[in-house]
């Protein structure tokens, strides 16, 4: 299919899916066969291939050594290592270090980049997003955040209590969503600060056992961690933005985050269906290959049809994210893109029946690492109450002028 990307995009995307073929996708397809984990060690020496390949951090900035891709040109090269569990760290475009690296370089000071996004995007340190906390706390409503952090002399004083945080027990530093001033709104009074995990006060509690947890896959230390704050101090400076802008720096964070999400699942879709195909035409039943059988051809048609809308819409929203906000463009894109290859990977598990479920093809762990995706990033529901707002923003109500209403002198209800 034809997307016109730019000759930029096409161009890197080439070189990232040959990677992807001769290098990536064959050691997973060795930790599949042999259930042989892929070490740090390994993944480190796929960092060093990519480099070479100028294949390193494409959304990251040239001076920071990535390749400094906008959303639109790193798109097709997202959608490439999407196709293999390994793909996007192997090259270092992984949630949430992706994210956060994004964060540091569009509003970290300059004193912040240098001493924690530089090695940050060489992979000498890692990093953790801190915002989701568990019940009562902040969740799909944000605004309950009730982690804070005030102000004694030039340090911030952290008490809260947060899970979810991807990658975060393993992490060198989180970025923390803290309530700042507890007299503002939420949206005004947030603010997001840096935390080194081995500050005071800092308890890791536990990673939190999920599905799509790959330990037989990577022997690489990743989850998502729960963590409690007491009376953390860290200095002020460690601010990043500006003070109170933490919800306009996380919607950017996540704007950016849930399309690039959308770009790595839609390339998981994409082989789960290639794998599907192939393996229904080989597998015979029922007087001929499964391939052959009307009705799951037609299942397959739809889930291709489905498929190219959500590339063409994410797509689109990449666009109007390299120039705007673009929040209900990504809402709809992640909205819709979770739920279409969701239903494309089930589809190919379905197809591939036993084989599907087991562990020999990477299905069945597409299968478990997808489903998430319709509540990390946001919920579906979170984002459909995004979308209805704008969708009744502006309703023109003219076409409505001649309809009947009921005659007034005829209402006895009142009586």
């Amino acid at each position: 299919m034809e997307y016109h990307d730019s000759e930029k995009a096409k161009e890197v995307a080439s070189r990232v899916e040959a990677f992807m073929d001769e290098e990536v996708i064959p050691r997973e397809r060795q930790a599949l066969q042999n259930r042989d984990p892929v070490t740090i060690d390994e993944m480190q020496d796929f960092w060093e291939q990519a480099k070479d390949r100028d294949l390193f951090a494409p959304q990251v900035p040239e001076e920071y050594g990535g390749q400094g891709l906008g959303f639109s040109d790193m798109l097709p090269s997202f959608e490439q290592v999407g196709r293999t569990m390994l793909g996007a760290m192997s090259i270092r475009a992984h949630a949430p270090q992706e994210g956060n690296m994004h964060t540091l370089e569009a509003v970290g000071s300059e004193e912040q980049k240098e001493e924690w996004l530089r090695p940050l995007v060489q992979g000498d340190i890692s990093s953790g997003f801190a915002m989701t906390e568990p019940q009562q706390g902040a969740g799909s409503d944000p605004k309950m955040l009730k982690t804070t952090a005030k102000k004694d002399g030039d340090e911030w004083v952290i008490n809260g209590h947060k899970w979810w945080t991807s990658d975060g027990y393993d992490a060198d530093f989180l970025l923390v969503m803290a309530r700042t001033d507890l007299d503002k709104h939420p949206y005004e009074g947030t603010s997001i600060i840096l935390v080194p995990t081995d500050a005071d006060g800092v308890e890791p509690v536990r990673d939190i056992p999920h599905l799509g947890h790959f330990d037989d896959l990577m022997d690489i230390q990743r989850g998502h961690a729960e963590f409690k704050f007491h009376n953390v101090r860290v200095p002020v400076e460690n601010t990043v933005g500006a003070e109170g802008a933490g919800f306009a720096i996380a919607q950017m964070r996540l704007g950016g985050g849930r399309l690039t999400h959308c770009m790595r699942y839609t390339g998981m879709a994409m082989r789960s269906l290639n794998i599907a195909k192939a393996y229904i035409q080989h597998r015979e039943g029922f007087g001929g290959t499964i391939s052959e059988k009307q009705a799951l051809r037609h299942r397959i048609a739809d889930a291709e049809t489905d498929l190219h809308a959500a590339r063409t819409m994410v797509r689109h929203a990449a666009r109007e994210l390299d120039r705007s906000e673009a929040r209900v463009e990504v809402a709809m894109a992640k909205t819709f893109t979770a739920n279409v290859t969701t239903d494309a990977v089930d589809l190919a598990l379905q197809a591939c029946g036993g084989n599907g479920i087991g562990k020999d093809l990477p299905i069945a762990y597409f299968y478990e690492s997808i489903r998430p995706f319709r509540i990390v990033d946001g919920t579906d529901e979170v984002h459909r109450r995004t979308i209805a707002r704008e969708a009744f923003e502006d309703v023109n109500d003219e076409d409505l002028e001649n309809i009947i209403q009921f005659d007034p002198e005829l209402d006895k209800t009142d009586e």
